[in-house]
């Protein structure tokens, strides 16, 4: 009598190592943007230490130093800039991107601070750059906490002046940078001679000691002074 016919057995064409053992495949990865930040532990918050943070838009946005993206970020200021727990000290426009001073009380306040502002400032500019829709700040901001009377003093000077940084300076008429509250700054070496402007970005009074008076130990900050790579 005959045995039992055995089944067949499916093929495994998945690849294997030397010693047999299934080799593990590569994931699908999402490609990351140049201007995408790595995700970084967000730093701790307290009230006495100010924090430096950039935040970024799309390209599709283009060029924030604009009439048009001036007043979104107006606008989204008078909204959020000052909410008791969280305060935008000071605001700095460039091409496509954006530097902040900040104070919150907390890391909630931090958190929802600035997604507060980063909605109200992206529904301004979609409706300014009469976008239907579209996303404005696809990236995390980065956060980077403030400790020293130095890193405060290079703070204020990177945002500040972060506009001679990129040459946005170039034969231009102002010696403070019309697209920031370099004009609500009233600790420059010497006084500028310009009237400020008409509508100025609102941010609020400082409250931490580093950002009214602590910067003063590291040195002046000049008019013409080139922020270097690092703010702090």
């Amino acid at each position: 009598m005959r045995g039992r016919r055995r089944p067949q057995l499916p093929l495994d064409f998945r690849p294997r190592r030397r010693d047999g053992k299934l080799a593990k495949r590569p994931g699908p990865k999402r490609p990351r943007s140049r201007q995408d930040p790595p995700h970084r532990a967000r730093p701790k918050v307290a009230s006495s230490h100010p924090i430096h943070v950039v935040l970024r838009t799309t390209r599709e946005v283009g060029n924030l130093r604009t009439r048009r993206a001036y007043r979104a970020f107006r606008g989204a200021l008078a909204r959020c800039a000052d909410k008791g727990d969280y305060r935008v000290v000071h605001i700095s426009i460039q091409a496509n991107h954006v530097h902040l001073l900040v104070e919150a009380d907390d890391k909630q306040a931090l958190t929802l601070g600035m997604q507060g502002l980063a909605i109200s400032a992206a529904k301004r500019l979609n409706r300014e750059l009469r976008r239907r829709r579209g996303e404005v700040f696809p990236f995390r901001y980065h956060a980077t906490p403030i400790d020293t009377p130095t890193q405060a003093r290079n703070a204020l000077a990177y945002v500040l002046n972060n506009w001679r940084r990129h040459r946005a300076d170039w034969r231009s008429p102002w010696r403070v940078d019309p697209f920031s509250s370099a004009w609500q700054f009233a600790g420059w070496s010497r006084p500028h001679r310009h009237a400020p402007p008409r509508e100025p970005l609102p941010v609020a009074r400082a409250a931490a000691w580093l950002l009214t008076d602590g910067w003063e130990r590291a040195g002046p900050i000049h008019l013409d002074e080139v922020p270097g790579q690092d703010a702090v």
